[in-house]
């Protein structure tokens, strides 16, 4: 099955998805850049972890340093002297601090590896507010703006804080964010709809070569298609959180029902 929406799929954006999702965009975008940057420069996709809040499905072991063990109950039945103890009347999975990778895509130069222009998909974690999550993000955003090297951000999360500008952002679901070297502290902004295809983002490169396109639009698409994202999202629930606007969450319904993905 094809993507359904022209943009972003919201629906992709669930905590359980994320990581894979993550993951299959960056190295399409990577793949789709390389055709375009070589033979000068080279895509060269940068892992890192981070810890994110995820609920654990139970296949995950955690080995505890000590444990409570129950005993079967016809044992503690046949003997008098143990107390029965009642069963929990609910039991819902922990929300835990687990290493999660992500990656970044960094344009380096052939041979001397200078980094030129350096792409981040937005994760979770660099948008949790905090000293290890959002705050964290900016210091190494600062480093990079004092540096010689471009930066692209693509935030295709609704949930979090975004990355700091010094005006008021227009409201939008999502965003991408450029600063290039020669026209800091200035930032191209490009506010991204849920209703409307995804315009194609110049990558810079060094002086004098020029842009090349980035189809954020097309890496959605083909990532959707080759990890078959239909088989796990059901279109029929209401969108996930955070919540969209009014408007938006009409449209969605009324755009869902149109194509026979929600009755």
């Amino acid at each position: 099955m094809e993507a359904p929406f022209p943009g972003m799929d919201p629906y992709l954006e669930q905590p359980s998805l994320w990581p894979d999702v993550h993951h299959r965009v960056i190295t399409a975008l990577g793949d789709q850049l390389q055709e375009r940057i070589a033979p000068r420069y080279r895509a060269v996709i940068t892992p890192y972890v981070v810890f994110e809040s995820l609920e654990i499905a139970p296949v995950r072991a955690i080995v505890p340093d000590a444990g409570l063990f129950e005993r079967d109950a016809p044992e503690s039945a046949s003997n008098p002297g143990v107390a029965l103890l009642d069963t929990a009347p609910l039991t819902l999975p922990a929300i835990m601090e687990v290493p999660t990778e992500y990656a970044r895509i960094e344009i380096r130069t052939v041979r001397d590896y200078v980094l030129v222009t350096a792409i981040e998909l937005l994760s979770p974690a660099n948008k949790r507010p905090g000293a290890e999550g959002a705050d964290a993000y900016e210091k190494k955003r600062q480093e990079l703006f004092r540096s010689t090297a471009h930066l692209l951000e693509i935030d295709l999360l609704r949930n979090g804080k975004r990355p700091q500008v010094a005006r008021p952002l227009p409201d939008a679901p999502y965003f991408v964010f450029l600063s290039r070297v020669q026209r800091r502290p200035y930032i191209d902004i490009w506010p991204l709809s849920l209703r409307t295809p995804m315009t194609r983002i110049p990558v810079p490169l060094r002086y004098p070569d020029a842009d090349v396109p980035l189809d954020l639009g097309a890496a959605i698409r083909i990532s959707y298609q080759r990890a078959r994202y239909d088989l796990e999202i059901d279109y029929r629930a209401d969108p996930p959180p955070p919540p969209l606007s009014p408007d938006d969450a009409a449209w969605l319904d009324a755009y869902l029902r149109e194509r026979g993905l929600r009755p």
